[in-house]
C-alpha cells in the first residue's frame, strides 16, 4: 500500500470517529528532513525511575533515589503517575533534578482500548491524573500507551476506542499545557511510522505528539526511518539498546539485555536523524541493567554512555 492509499484508508477509518477531522497528507507538525546542524548536541540526560528497581534501590526513599541520579550526573527523572505529589516535589526541589515526563501508570492494566467501558473510564482517569501530575511537576508531557490489540480487541476497535478516550482528555491537556505523548511499544498497534503519524495528526492538536522509543523499534524496523517520518511530532525520546542476535537466539525480550552500543540501535545514524528533524530536548534512558552491577556503578555507566550518545 503506498502512502496515498494508506492515508485514504486511515482517513476512512478516522471518519467513523465523531470527533476526528479528516486526515491529510501534510501535517503542520512535520519538520522537513535536512542536513544535521553543525552544532554540539545539548540533549539533556534523563532517567526513567521505574527502571531503578533493584532489591537495594527498592529500600530507598524517593529522595534517596533522586540523589543517586543526581550524583551520577543525570539532569532529570521521568516518574510514574499517581505518586505522592508532595514527596515528588520535595525530592525534585532538594536535588535539583527536573521532571520532563510522567508515565501514565494505568495504560497497561486499564487500556483505553478495552472492551469494557468501566475499564476504559478508569484508564481515562489515569491519563487525567498523569496530566495533573505533570502540570504539578513542571513536566512537558505524559507518556501514554494508547491501546493494546489482543485476540479480543481488534485493530479497528483499538483505534476507535483509544482515539475517542484521548479526545476526552485533550481539553484538560490543553488547559494545563501538557502534551499527551504516544509511545511506540510492543502493543501490536501503530506498527508503521506512516500510521503513527496519521494517528497523531487525527487530533489536529499540538498537545498530542509522540514519545519515541529507540530500542522498541529495532526488532522490526530502523529507528532513523521512523524519526524522519515522525519529524517534529517527536516531543520526548527513550534511549535503550536492542540486539537482534540475542532476540533470535534467546527470544524477543532477551534482545534488550545488552549494553548501549553493543546492539543494533545504530546510535550515530539515529542521532543524525534526530538532528535532521530538529529534535532538541531530553534523552531519557530506559536501559537494561546488568544484574552484577551496583546501583551507583550502573547509573554512572549510563550517564557516561548518554554523554557518548550525545557526542556520536
Amino acid at each position: 500500500m503506498n502512502r496515498r492509499n494508506f492515508l485514504h484508508a486511515a482517513a476512512a477509518l478516522g471518519a467513523a470517529i465523531p470527533f476526528a477531522p479528516r486526515l491529510s497528507a501534510q501535517s503542520p507538525a512535520v519538520a522537513p528532513a535536512g542536513p544535521a546542524p553543525n552544532v554540539p548536541r545539548k540533549h539533556r540526560k534523563g532517567f526513567m525511575l521505574g527502571t531503578l528497581n533493584s532489591e537495594t534501590s527498592k529500600q530507598l526513599s524517593l529522595l534517596e533515589r533522586f540523589r543517586l541520579l543526581r550524583e551520577a550526573g543525570f539532569d532529570g527523572v521521568e516518574v510514574p503517575s499517581a505518586l505522592d505529589q508532595r514527596e515528588v516535589l520535595a525530592a525534585r526541589d532538594a536535588t535539583g533534578l527536573e521532571i520532563p515526563s510522567v508515565v501514565v501508570s494505568t495504560h497497561w492494566a486499564r487500556p483505553l482500548s478495552d472492551g469494557n467501558p468501566t475499564v476504559r473510564a478508569a484508564g481515562l482517569e489515569g491519563l487525567r491524573q498523569g496530566l495533573r501530575d505533570a502540570n504539578a511537576y513542571g513536566a512537558r508531557s505524559v507518556l501514554l500507551v494508547p491501546a493494546v490489540v489482543t485476540k479480543d480487541v481488534s485493530y479497528t476497535e483499538a483505534f476507535q476506542r483509544s482515539t475517542a478516550e484521548i479526545a476526552k482528555a485533550l481539553p484538560l491537556a490543553e488547559s494545563l499545557g501538557v502534551i499527551i505523548a504516544i509511545e511506540n511499544v510492543w502493543n501490536r498497534f501503530l506498527l508503521s511510522p506512516l500510521e503513527a503519524a496519521a494517528y497523531v495528526d487525527a487530533f489536529k492538536s499540538p498537545f498530542v505528539r509522540w514519545h519515541f522509543d529507540v530500542g522498541n523499534i529495532v526488532t522490526f524496523a530502523w529507528p532513523q526511518q521512523w524519526i524522519h517520518t515522525l519529524g517534529a511530532r517527536i516531543v520526548q525520546v527513550h534511549v535503550k539498546e536492542f540486539s537482534r542476535k540475542l532476540r533470535d537466539e534467546k527470544g524477543p525480550f532477551a534482545g534488550f539485555k545488552v549494553d548501549l552500543f553493543e546492539g543494533d540501535s545504530d546510535w550515530p545514524e539515529t542521532m543524525a536523524a534526530f538532528d535532521a528533524v530538529g529534535y532538541s530536548g531530553w534523552i531519557i534512558t530506559e536501559q537494561w541493567r546488568p544484574p552484577e552491577m551496583t546501583d551507583a556503578a550502573w547509573l554512572a555507566q549510563l550517564s557516561r554512555q548518554l554523554d557518548r550518545i550525545n557526542a556520536c
